[in-house]
């Protein structure tokens, strides 16, 4: 009688409210064989952006989804070779954005306008401007590390340098800036953190992180917190080698982790994941954590309870080429649950081999929907639902203002 009793409780309950009261699948990006749905109107985003996602959603061949994945890398100082290779991504691989290296703005400007002509899908770019555009290109404002902001006393400063940077972010026609550094500087033999952190005090850092975003948002340029879950305590450059962090969960909860959980709850819209070997969180030998379904899924979108899109590192880096070969090194990321594949070593190897997990049903249908869906809205809310060209005209003056400077 109990048995049926509750049966019926079960069934009364679904229809009712759709689903069981405490379902594990809503606390997390996705569970193991299904997948949430992307965020209502009321979590932040229009009907209009979810028609628009919707519309692009449906008309997409695998292979436009499967592309809408990854950002590759980009540069404005390079041959026309270079420029081939874009148009190639673009075309053939149907990718999702670009990311910015080196260069100077004009030459920039022009080649994003080239290359949103030449995409179906309008493309994300994104830049580490992490202390402005002239961390990668040339005559732009150059404002402080965030060792130096560590230091300013006053955070609404920060939050106007973040404006300011945003704007800067705008003009140029980019919309992601990767930054800011949410690592804690406590170990001061890091070689690749370092003067990046706004410091030693977790306090101090989150204070001036959100400050940061805060002014970004503003000016509707997405931020990007990194490095998840913290990679302030390493000694291991991620781009030449595998940091290993040898602290306990509860070390790794109170100090590294800190800043990051503030960051969700102030309601930062994307986040990037280190490579980095955490043994008490994922006891794989070798393995970075951006490949950690434990430390992606489990711990950062189910118990932390993050909802944004989640960027690997570049996966071109050695940290990421420990245990899989190119391709498999896309896959096993996306599996762990990233939604944007940044900087693959081989475009080519890597589509193809998500190209193919899809097919044969490694990765699942909802599964590449769920991304390619969030990557879709949030392309929406960064403007990029109607074409807008970089105008080159005063550019380089627009992007040195007087106001900017004086900041």
């Amino acid at each position: 009688m109990r048995i049926v009793l509750g049966i019926f409780l079960l069934i009364s309950t679904l229809l009712l409210f759709g689903e069981p009261f405490f379902n594990e699948e809503q606390s997390g990006h996705f569970a193991d064989k299904s997948i949430l749905p992307v965020p209502e109107p009321e979590t932040g985003y229009s009907k209009k952006a979810i028609a628009w996602a919707d519309s692009l959603l449906k008309k997409m061949s695998i292979d436009e989804k499967v592309g809408q994945l990854f950002m590759v890398s980009a540069y404005s100082n390079r041959d026309t070779a270079h420029e081939k290779e874009i148009a190639d991504a673009i075309k053939n691989y149907h990718v999702g954005g670009l990311i910015f290296f080196q260069g100077g703005p004009v030459r920039q400007a022009r080649l994003t306008n080239k290359y949103q002509e030449m995409a179906k899908v309008p493309l994300y770019i994104g830049m580490d401007a992490e202390w402005g555009l002239s961390m990668r290109i040339d005559s732009t404002v150059r404002y402080p590390k965030q060792m130096a902001l560590g230091a300013v006393q006053n955070d609404t400063l920060i939050e106007k340098m973040g404006i300011h940077i945003a704007k800067e972010c705008r003009r140029l026609g980019v919309h992601i800036n990767f930054g800011p550094v949410a690592d804690v500087n406590n170990n001061s033999a890091n070689p690749v953190i370092n003067i990046r952190s706004f410091g030693e005090n977790k306090d101090k850092v989150v204070k001036k992180a959100i400050a940061y975003y805060k002014g970004m948002k503003k000016e509707n340029v997405m931020a990007c917190a990194k490095h998840f879950p913290g990679h302030g305590d390493t000694e291991t450059d991620s781009h030449i080698g595998l940091p290993v962090i040898n602290h306990s969960k509860e070390r790794l909860d109170t100090l590294e982790l800190f800043a990051f959980k503030k960051l969700f709850e102030a309601g930062i819209p994307s986040v990037m994941v280190g490579h980095m070997s955490i043994p008490s969180l994922d006891e794989t030998p070798n393995l970075s954590s951006v490949f950690s379904k434990k430390i992606v899924t489990e711990l950062m979108q189910q118990k932390m309870r993050f909802k944004g899109l989640v960027f690997t590192d570049a996966l071109g880096m050695q940290g990421a080429l420990t245990i899989y070969e190119r391709g498999e090194v896309e896959v096993q990321a996306f599996l762990a649950g990233n939604d944007v594949l940044l900087c693959p070593d081989s475009l080519g190897l890597a589509f193809n081999a998500m190209k193919t997990a899809v097919i044969e049903g490694r990765i699942s249908k909802e599964r590449l929907e769920y991304s390619v869906k969030a990557i879709l809205l949030q392309k929406y809310t960064s403007g990029l639902y109607k074409k807008q060209p970089i105008k080159e005209t005063n550019l380089v003056a627009d992007l040195n203002d007087n106001k900017h400077k004086a900041l």
